[in-house]
């Protein structure tokens, strides 16, 4: 049995405490111990590795996702292993001296129907008082189902289901769509006997305030697995009707005012302060009614509302299509193709259409697509021009070249900034890919976009597209190993898109 331990992180102090603790448990080590580092922009290495004594470089690896979320994250780890077992650990647990004994312990009994196990999760409460409402929430980490805190998923599983949805932007819920898929697939979750500590982070001030953004990926759950999904998880849909309630009244206030309507403004006004003094007083209850805390509690008591329904009708918005992950067998509308190292060869800061060559059977393969009659378009970065070594119509020219040679294409998206501009249309940004979408007039998740590095591959996501990787020489192994399907050639993407269409027919 060959295990590897995936630790998404980003970068927390406490992710050097883990290793340390790991290190020096007792028991078999793991095969490979693979930290994926989710930072954005990754100023300095993760870790010392130098300070991490026990581990050795072919021991530890590390992989970048590019800040996408904890769901892509893990979804790189697990991908770049090929162990029987994939355990996923928090970067800010604790693991116990005979953690690494007690796992193995944990995997060796399990029938092959069981596709899981859970470590047991421990919470440490202050000594001497009453834990704060942060603090309480945490703790509800010890009786929630299949959180990826500890849990140990394996590996022929995880390729079955595709692992993790990444459109689980946070670090919430996307451990228990996994389960509910795993469940519905027929296989089994089970509890461990292993351990594992989880501290309290500190919080900022308004933590509960941003907390409220699960509330859209309640509602990406409700669309995923239908309204009772919680029930089957387990899970604490909370205060969410009164939410409503409470919102409502204060609008109604606010309209009453306006239009000067003095009874419903009374009303709605009363109701109001009546819940929101009733929500303030649930949350004080419990202790430790410090002065930081009644402060923090009375102020926010007050935004929670309108924020949490916020976030829940907009996730009932954004989210009333979805489909399953990886979401790849519904209709395609239209492709869109990265263009140097996809559909010509890369000729780096390219600004002479004589030097334009197209990639082996690209013309063929995008014929072939709008023979079918499925919309193709162009979404490129070009820096060049940021950077002062193009010109904008040296770019166009050479765009006119490649459609002269592989189109015509329906539209075209070209991104003129550099790394460090801060626009929304560089990728791995979403916004070419919604741009194009809106010019093609189709939507934007039945739309494919085909490249060959993981910025394509993020844009897609970022916008709700399905994406496909077609690999070259330059392609970076952490690439290949995050993408959801890889081909060898636009050929081959091609050939399976038009295979699928054909079998829906």
């Amino acid at each position: 049995m060959s295990v590897a331990i995936v630790i998404a992180t980003i970068g927390r102090p406490s992710l050097t405490r883990l290793l340390i603790a790991l290190a020096a448990s007792d028991g078999p080590r793991p095969d490979a111990l693979v930290l994926v580092d989710d930072r954005r922009r990754p100023q300095a290495e993760l870790v010392d590795r130098l300070g991490l004594p026990g581990w050795t470089a072919e021991l530890l690896q590390v992989r970048r996702s590019g800040g996408r979320g904890p769901a892509a994250a893990r979804n790189v780890g697990w991908r770049s292993v090929d162990t029987d077992w994939v355990v996923f650990l928090d970067d800010d647990v604790r693991v116990t001296p005979l953690w690494l004994g007690q796992l193995a312990a944990d995997l060796q009994v399990l029938d092959p129907d069981v596709a899981a196990s859970q470590g047991r999760i421990s919470v440490p409460r202050p000594p001497r008082r009453r834990p704060t409402d942060w603090e309480r929430g945490t703790a509800g980490l010890e009786t929630a189902s299949w959180i990826t805190a500890d849990i140990a998923y394996r590996r022929a599983v995880l390729r079955e289901l595709h692992g993790f949805d990444e459109r689980f932007r946070r670090a919430y819920r996307e451990d228990a769509d996994l389960a509910l898929r795993a469940l519905a697939a027929g296989y089994r979750l089970t509890v461990g006997q292993r351990r594992t500590i989880h501290p309290v982070r500190p919080a900022p001030w308004w933590a509960s305030i941003a907390q409220q953004r699960g509330n859209a990926d309640d509602a990406l759950m409700r669309a995923l697995h239908g309204a009772a999904w919680h029930r089957r998880v387990g899970a604490v849909v909370g205060r969410r009707p009164r939410h409503l309630a409470t919102t409502a009244a204060g609008l109604a206030a606010v309209v009453g005012a306006v239009t000067r309507r003095r009874r419903l403004t009374a009303w709605a006004a009363a109701s109001w302060i009546a819940a929101t003094a009733e929500f303030t007083r649930a949350r004080i209850a419990p202790g430790p009614r410090s002065a930081d805390e009644l402060a923090r509690m009375l102020a926010t008591s007050a935004v929670i509302p309108p924020v949490a329904s916020w976030h829940w009708l907009d996730g009932l918005r954004r989210y009333r299509r979805s489909r399953p992950w990886p979401a790849t067998d519904g209709p395609v509308d239209a492709v869109l193709v990265d263009r140097d190292g996809t559909i010509v060869r890369d000729v780096p800061y390219n600004g002479e259409p004589a030097l334009v060559e197209p990639m082996p059977g690209a013309r063929a393969a995008l014929d072939r697509l709008r023979a079918a009659g499925i919309r193709v378009g162009v979404i490129t970065n070009q820096s060049g021009i940021a950077r002062g070594q193009l010109t904008m119509p040296q770019v166009t020219a050479v765009n006119a070249r490649v459609d002269e040679l592989l189109g015509p294409f329906a539209d075209w998206q070209v991104c003129p900034h550099g790394p460090d501009d801060g626009c929304s249309c560089r990728k791995p940004r979403p916004g070419m890919v919604v741009a194009a979408a809106r010019a093609l007039g189709v939507d934007v998740r039945r739309c494919l976009v085909v490249g060959d590095t993981g910025a394509d591959v993020a844009a897609a996501r970022a916008a709700g597209a399905d994406a496909v990787l077609v690999p070259n020489d330059a392609t970076r192994r952490e690439e290949i190993a995050a993408a959801p399907r890889v081909f060898r050639g636009l050929t081959e993407a091609v050939d399976a898109l038009l295979r699928r269409a054909g079998a829906r027919r």
